[in-house]
């Protein structure tokens, strides 16, 4: 996998360019593996999972390494970027994806095990899961809770997590996570806001798939004002990495 600075970006956002789907998430995940070897023993690690096309193949890819080459999963806690308001066993459902490709077949823990309890009302849900992410990366409010590790999608649009172009409240919300209605079925959601993506640790963005380039190239070069290229700006002082299968930068 080919890798380089998009130096032309306000963020430094480093690019590692595959050649399909399939070698994308493999790179993803032994950057992950990577990133689990060198955090402290006995520390919460609290990492955050997506939805969509690609996270299917990035768990297979961990299982896969994790089998051949384990490292400690002890200290890992999954909550999710973003959930549709369905029940878990829905196939819409980001954890029943999650459960199904990563979290059954390496037996995690339910107590390393966060999601969204969708079966509550929107405050309710909302709530629980800022107290549980809270509660893993010992943060109080007014501040901002920290994770190690976000894995986000991007859409057609630019979309990340359930963060949609059309969604202006979301550019000046303080909320850690929030109850939207999306502009794709299924509208209902609850996703990450902004501030808690700009302060992680690590942004991994995955882009794969039709119709996406345009988007992508517009958002790193700040050409399209896209959700993605938003979150870009707030993390000037962070590194962010980019997994795509595209050639974003010309």
């Amino acid at each position: 996998m080919a890798q380089s600075p998009a130096a032309s970006l306000n963020a430094p956002v480093t690019l590692h360019t595959a050649p399909g789907a399939a070698a994308l998430a493999q790179a993803a995940a032994a950057s992950w593996q990577a990133a689990l070897s060198t955090h402290p023993a006995h520390q919460p690690f609290a990492i955050a999972l997506s939805g969509g096309r690609i996270p299917k193949a990035l768990y297979q890819a961990f299982v896969h390494a994790q089998r051949a080459a384990p490292v400690p999963l002890d200290d890992v806690h999954f909550f999710w970027g973003d959930e549709r308001i369905v029940p878990p066993d829905d196939p819409e459902s980001n954890f029943r994806l999650a459960d199904e490709g990563l979290l059954n077949p390496l037996e995690i823990p339910a107590a390393q095990i966060h999601r969204v309890r969708t079966e509550w009302d929107a405050d309710r849900m909302v709530a629980q899961a800022e107290a549980a992410l809270r509660d893993i990366t010992r943060t109080r409010a007014p501040a901002m809770p920290v994770l190690d590790l976000v894995f986000l999608g991007m859409g057609e649009d630019g979309h990340i997590a359930s963060l949609f172009p059309e969604d202006a409240e979301a550019l000046v919300s303080s909320s850690v996570y929030r109850a939207v209605t999306a502009s794709k079925p299924p509208p209902r959601r609850v996703t990450l806001g902004f501030p808690t993506l700009a302060v992680a640790r690590r942004v991994w963005v995955l882009v794969s798939g039709q119709g996406k380039e345009a988007a992508l190239r517009g958002s790193l070069d700040g050409t399209a004002r896209t959700p993605l290229a938003h979150l870009l700006e707030l993390r000037a002082a962070t590194e962010t990495k980019l997994f795509t299968d595209f050639q974003p930068a010309a």
